[in-house]
This record gives structure tokens, C-alpha cells and sequence, in this order.
């Protein structure tokens, strides 16, 4: 099979090839950090990391360059650090750190670069000067803008015409603009914000440069991949796109461009600006990270996603079935006594060949074809273990572990995944129990050993009994 993705730019599926096999690189949009991001803002970060991994799994973990930019200079970051009355770092470094956090609870991997805005202001004037020396930008009353009919090609990638572009941009009507289209790449900042020097003045840059210079300077153009939320579209990658092939003189920004679907909530866009928004740091607190990063891979990355509080009890009970899986196949070889075998790897990658899973994520990222994958590869190793076939056990237990691991999945020890949903009290409260019945049972007084199980019971603790002793877990609500 060969990994097909869907191009925005030319309205197909094509088969990827990189331009070099060796120096594959993907950029996608990351945050702005002013505030907790919600979760409609982690999609992208999970499509992405899974399309992350299945690079590496596909050309090699070192061949496969990533980088996610920080947006750290923006209107929302200069009224929150006004309003707490502290340096915009203050504001950024906290927020950069916890969805950072947040991301990794997902089990989205680190990008292998993680550029910021700040760090890149040389490069951002630097990049405005070509556009400039290129006539596609002008300087007018302190402000530098790009000139929309310098690049034949702007509105290529949304597909729209000029009137529908000057529209949908919500550009500023300025005197000084020579088409009503064109964008800010340079501009001077109010008083008390942040400034940084250039040949136009004191000011800071526009949003569409910064990350135009970021790719330039961290993987060169053209990329392969870029990818984001649907709605940077237009006017984002527009205009992305004719400044970076302005600015370099050149056909082609990124080969392939990938975008996700919204995340809604109540069938409406999840935004802050609508009030429609769950936090990830929050929903942390109460589901495991594997459930989120499932409900958000439940259906296919194109379509839009509705959030709801069953999708994500569904993808908790999905993982509790998986789980439930490797931790029935751990009771059992130990209650038995049984040492599984040896695997030989290239059965692993055999039967994992055969189950699907990589053909489905290799079509576009088809994560529902590749979740009933899963579950196949589950129902073979309970078929096994059923059957005490213990080579047929561990190749195909070794097979689940692989196919779930290059999801992002099954990455836990399945009995602490099941007794997750319990605090410190309550395991230790459990465990108390549990060794208190042991003694009972050894004593033969069956009354205290049940009365303790219906102790146990009513914390929605089960008990799997056996000859080596008992282990628990929180049981699945129904």
C-alpha cells in the first residue's frame, strides 16, 4: 500500500511522495497562547501527530521533520498581560507550558521543532524586505502591506473569487491600500505593546508573515505537508501561500495541504467568541487522555466532529474493551502459569499487514476503518487465549500493542488504565479491603470475606479472583 492524502489545493486524493524520502517535512498551525486552548483546538494537534507518526512508521522517525509554530505576539496576548498588568512572556510561557501539557496527555508526540513568533522576528523583517525588493509589497504610512494582484495565483487554494475573498478576509478599509484585498505584513504597535525595530518603523508583524517566515527559516520551501483547521483556509494559508512564493520567487509553497474538520458543539463551531468551548485541561481532569485522543479520531479527520458527552464515554468504554484484552491476557498467563513464547517479528508485522489497520490509516487517515482494525485484533487475541494457544497469544497480543501504539493508543499498564478512575484514597481504601478479605478467605469465615465483597461492590470495584491472588479494577458504567 502507499499513503494517499487528500490535497485541498487540487480537490483529490493523490498518493504521497515526498520530495525527498529522506527529509520529509510537515508544518502545521499551532496555538495562540492566551488563555487555556479548548478542545476543539487539540483536533488538529491529534490528526496531526497521528499523520506524524505514520510518517515515521513510513520513512523512519529521523527522516521526518515536524514543526507547529507559537503564535506569542497577538491583541489577545497584549490585553491579557495589560490586564494582569505582567510582561507578555508571563502570559505566554504559562500558557505555552500547560498546553504543551495538554498535548502530551493526548499522547500527542513533541514536534521536532516548536518555532515562536518572537524568536523569529529577524527572519519575519528580513522575509518583508524581499517582498518589497520583489514589488509585491508596499510601504504606506507606516505600515507595510502585501499587493494581492502581484501573485497571479492568489485564490487558488480556497478556490474563490476576488469579491468573495475581499469579503470573507474582514480586512481593514484603509485610504492607503491599493486593493481593498490586501493584507498587513508589517504595522506599528499601540501604545504600551510590544515593538520591534525595522526599516518601517517601530511595530510588530501581521499574522500571515510570521508563519510563512517561520517555515522559510525552520525547514526551507517548498514542504510537503501543510496542514491546520479548516477554517485557515482562507484568508491564512491564501495568504501564506502568495507571500512565501512571492517572497522565494517560487512555483510551489507546500505540496500537499491537509485540513481538518471543525469540532462542533450544539451543531455550532466550538469557538471562544460563541462561548461554545470545552477546555482540554479541564476535560483531563475527569477523562484519561486515550479516551479525548479517541473521541477526537472517531470519525474521519475531514468531516466535521460533534462533541458530546457520549462520544467521549464511548471512546472510554472502546479503550475499556481493548485494555480489558491485554489485562484478561495477564490474569491468565500468570494464573496459569504460562510463559508466552517469543515472537518473531516479522509474523507480528505479518498479521498486523494482514488485519488492515495500515492500509486504512494509509487511506487518508481512515482512523474509523482503522478502529474496527483494532477491535478485530482484540477479538484474535481473546480467540487465542480462549483456545490456550499461547504462541498464536503473543503474536497477535504483539500485533494489538503495535497497531494501537502507532495510533497513539494502549499505552498504559492495562490494570493501572483500569483503576485510573480511582483517587489515592479509594485505591488505598480498596487495598485494604482486598487484603482484609484474603485473610478472611484463608480463615474460612465466608461471611466476612462476602461482606467485604459487597463493601467492594458498592466502591464499583471488581474482584477477578485468583490462584496467585486477586487483582481490581473500577467497573465500566453502564
Amino acid at each position: 500500500m502507499t499513503l494517499s492524502l487528500y490535497d485541498t489545493m487540487t480537490r483529490s486524493k493523490r498518493a504521497f511522495v515526498p520530495r525527498d524520502p529522506d527529509r520529509v517535512t510537515m508544518y502545521v498551525c499551532g496555538p495562540t497562547v492566551y488563555n487555556f486552548a479548548h478542545i476543539g483546538n487539540f483536533r488538529p494537534v491529534v490528526v496531526f501527530d497521528l499523520l506524524f507518526r505514520v510518517l515515521r512508521e513510513t520513512f523512519g522517525e529521523a527522516a521526518v521533520l515536524y514543526a507547529a509554530n507559537v503564535t506569542d505576539v497577538d491583541d489577545k496576548i497584549n490585553r491579557k498581560a495589560a490586564d494582569e498588568g505582567v510582561p507578555i512572556a508571563a502570559v505566554t510561557d504559562r500558557y505555552l507550558s500547560a498546553y504543551n501539557a495538554d498535548a502530551a496527555a493526548l499522547g500527542a508526540l513533541r514536534p521536532t521543532f516548536q518555532p515562536r513568533v518572537t524568536e523569529t522576528m529577524d527572519a519575519i523583517v528580513e522575509m518583508i524586505g524581499r517582498l518589497v525588493g520583489n514589488g509585491a509589497a508596499y510601504a504606506a504610512e507606516g505600515h507595510v502591506l502585501f499587493d494581492t494582484q502581484a501573485f497571479a495565483g492568489y485564490g487558488k487554494l480556497s478556490g474563490r473569487p476576488m469579491d468573495e475573498m475581499i469579503a470573507g478576509a474582514r480586512v481593514d478599509v484603509a485610504p492607503y491600500k491599493r486593493h481593498p484585498a490586501d493584507f498587513v505584513l508589517w504595522k506599528p504597535s499601540k501604545e504600551n505593546e510590544p515593538e520591534w525595530e525595522s526599516p518601517w518603523g517601530p511595530g510588530r508583524p501581521g499574522w500571515h508573515i510570521e508563519c510563512s517566515a517561520m517555515i522559510e527559516q525552520v525547514l526551507g520551501l517548498p514542504i510537503d505537508i501543510h496542514g491546520g483547521g479548516i477554517d485557515l483556509v482562507f484568508p491564512h494559508h491564501e495568504n501564506e501561500l502568495a507571500q512565501g512564493c512571492c517572497a522565494d520567487k517560487v512555483d510551489t509553497y507546500a505540496r500537499w495541504w491537509l485540513h481538518n474538520g471543525f469540532l462542533n458543539m450544539a451543531e455550532e463551531k466550538m469557538s471562544k467568541s460563541l462561548g461554545n468551548v470545552a477546555l482540554a485541561h479541564e476535560l483531563l481532569q475527569t477523562y484519561p487522555g486515550e479516551a479525548i485522543r479517541w473521541a477526537l479520531l472517531a470519525g474521519h479527520y475531514r468531516a466535521p466532529l460533534e462533541w458530546t458527552g457520549e462520544l467521549i464515554e464511548q471512546a472510554k468504554r472502546s479503550l475499556d474493551r481493548l485494555y480489558g484484552v491485554l489485562q484478561d491476557v495477564e490474569r491468565i498467563v500468570r494464573d496459569q502459569s504460562v510463559t508466552l513464547p517469543a515472537v518473531d517479528p516479522a509474523q507480528v508485522e505479518e498479521h498486523l499487514k494482514t488485519s488492515g489497520l495500515v492500509a486504512a490509516l494509509e487511506d487518508d487517515l481512515n482512523t474509523p476503518a482503522a478502529f474496527s482494525a483494532l477491535f478485530a485484533l482484540g477479538a484474535g487475541v481473546r480467540s487465542a487465549l480462549t483456545a490456550e494457544q499461547w504462541e498464536a497469544v503473543a503474536v497477535q497480543r504483539a500485533a494489538l500493542l503495535k497497531a494501537a501504539n502507532l495510533m497513539g493508543f494502549l499505552e498504559q499498564d492495562p490494570n493501572a488504565w483500569f483503576q485510573g478512575a480511582a483517587d489515592e484514597g479509594v485505591k488505598a481504601k480498596v487495598e485494604a479491603l482486598i487484603a482484609a478479605r484474603a485473610e478472611a478467605r484463608a480463615a474460612k469465615n465466608w461471611p466476612e470475606a462476602d461482606r467485604i465483597r459487597v463493601q467492594l461492590a458498592e466502591l464499583n470495584v471488581e474482584v477477578m479472583d485468583g490462584p496467585t491472588g486477586a487483582t481490581w479494577r473500577i467497573k465500566e458504567q453502564a
